[in-house]
């Protein structure tokens, strides 16, 4: 039994919809502030963020005018780079400040630590000392580390408490966080020993000594690592937060999965957007900013035309007496660049979830060959046949045949080794082997085809 799902009733679920935001904007431009401040109030700071992106410039500052009073931090998290930094632009460093007080660190840092260094100095001094101190501190750490992911609130007891002491500290204390799974049993040094998952406190008697109940099995997370790298921690052991350590071992915050989901997330969207040679989302970019991001990478792509041509030129004589190479020579190439792209996406998925390895390196290899050299037959076959009847020499299918075979095996091959190759140069194989597979596969295609055309056909 098939269960349609509505579209609609779906979208209902989370966001804002077109009609509603159609109904912020109509408040506005009549001036009926008091109707928009009502229908947002009881909104989630997602779908205010929601309403922010997808309004324009002019309708955004009236609404940020109108939530400044009591604006909720947690929406900057939910907006895209561009709009965010336009957002804080229209809030004030003042009022801002203010409003971050009321963040846990780790949000709070994910607000302040990309903007530039003369305002982030303002906010700062224009918090409490203590919370300063704490975000000071963070920003010392690596940009994409496991520091700058955490928070620093974090629920830690020593271990000779028993439950019931436990439960009435969580209960009273201001020090723990606002959302927590996991309370850390650590030493004198405060050095995680373990930890007990929130719902068992209520299960156990609470004359019963936390160290008899905690889980003695941490994955303890290095302050400095690769923010990635916790991500996969996270995956595979399907953890919902984990203690971050310093040098000394220490407890020194906690990163829970809904700060790994946003690094998932912000990881796959930048994997996609540089396959297609763009550093970042830009769909809520200004103009001019779009227009220099996406400039880089077609400049890279005439480059590359430009050396297709010159390829091209030296066998002009050759097109000019048989002038189908001019109609299939595309197909050559076109053929072996969609394979190749094919190639690139599996492999850099596969760097990136760490399947890649060395010891299934010569194994991987070995089967993108073979598919790709099949591929090359197959379609080798079909045009072949195809050419042969349309412009009835058999001498132009077989070396259409022949080209296609070597370029698809090729793309196939350099689809594989070229990713592998600039991640071992410690550059991101996403950002990279795209262009430079095309520009092989257009300049050794076209290479290949005319240079067997002129050798066995003229």
């Amino acid at each position: 039994m098939t269960v349609e799902v509505d579209e609609n009733e779906t979208n209902s679920l989370y966001g804002a919809s077109a009609d509603f935001v159609k109904t912020i904007t109509e408040a506005i431009d009549s001036d009926q502030l008091n109707q928009a401040s009502t229908l947002l109030t009881p909104l989630h700071a997602a779908d205010v963020a929601d309403v922010l992106q997808n309004v324009s410039t002019e309708h955004r500052r009236k609404l940020v005018e109108l939530l400044k009073a009591d604006f909720d931090p947690e929406i900057l998290g939910h907006l895209d780079d561009s709009v965010k930094d336009e957002v804080i632009e229209m809030i004030g460093s003042k009022e801002l400040a203010a409003a971050l007080s009321d963040l846990e660190s780790d949000d709070a840092l994910s607000v302040i630590e990309d903007l530039d260094q003369n305002l982030q100095r303002e906010i700062l001094r224009a918090i409490s000392a203590e919370e300063r101190a704490i975000l000071e501190e963070v920003l010392t750490y690596p940009e994409d580390s496991a520091g700058r992911l955490m928070q620093r609130e974090v629920a830690a007891v020593p271990s000779f408490w028993t439950v019931g002491e436990v439960v009435k500290y969580l209960g009273q204390s201001k020090e723990v966080p606002e959302t927590f799974y996991s309370v850390f049993v650590v030493n004198p040094k405060h050095q995680p020993l373990g930890f007990v998952p929130v719902s068992r406190l209520f299960k156990e008697e609470k004359s019963t000594s936390i160290d008899q109940v905690m889980e003695s099995e941490l994955h303890k997370i290095p302050v400095t690592m690769d923010k990635e790298e916790v991500a996969r921690l996270f995956y595979h052991y399907g953890l919902v937060s984990a203690p971050v350590i310093d040098t000394g071992s220490r407890l020194v915050g906690m990163v829970t999965v809904d700060d790994v989901v946003d690094v998932i997330e912000e990881e796959a969207t930048e994997d996609i957007m540089h396959l297609a040679g763009i550093s970042d989302s830009d769909f809520h970019a200004p103009v001019a900013a779009t227009f220099i991001m996406r400039f880089r990478w077609l400049f890279v792509t005439l480059i590359n035309t430009v050396l297709a041509s010159l390829v091209i030129s030296q066998f002009q004589a050759t097109i000019e007496k048989l002038v189908a190479l001019a109609v299939l020579m595309p197909i050559a190439t076109a053929m072996a660049g969609n394979s190749g792209m094919q190639v690139v996406t599996v492999t850099v998925r596969a760097i990136a979830t760490r399947d890649l390895r060395p010891g299934n390196m010569f194994r991987s290899f070995s089967k993108e060959l073979s598919v790709g050299f099949l591929n090359g037959c197959l379609f080798a076959l079909i045009l072949g046949v195809v050419s042969a009847i349309l412009f009835k020499n058999w001498g132009i299918s077989m070396v259409l045949a022949s080209a296609l075979i070597f370029n698809m095996a090729w793309a196939a091959f350099a689809g594989i080794l070229l990713p592998i190759t600039i991640h071992k140069m410690g550059m991101d194989p996403a950002l990279s082997a795209g262009p430079i597979l095309t520009t092989t596969t257009d300049v050794i295609g076209f290479a290949v085809f005319l240079g067997l055309a002129s050798m066995f056909l003229v």
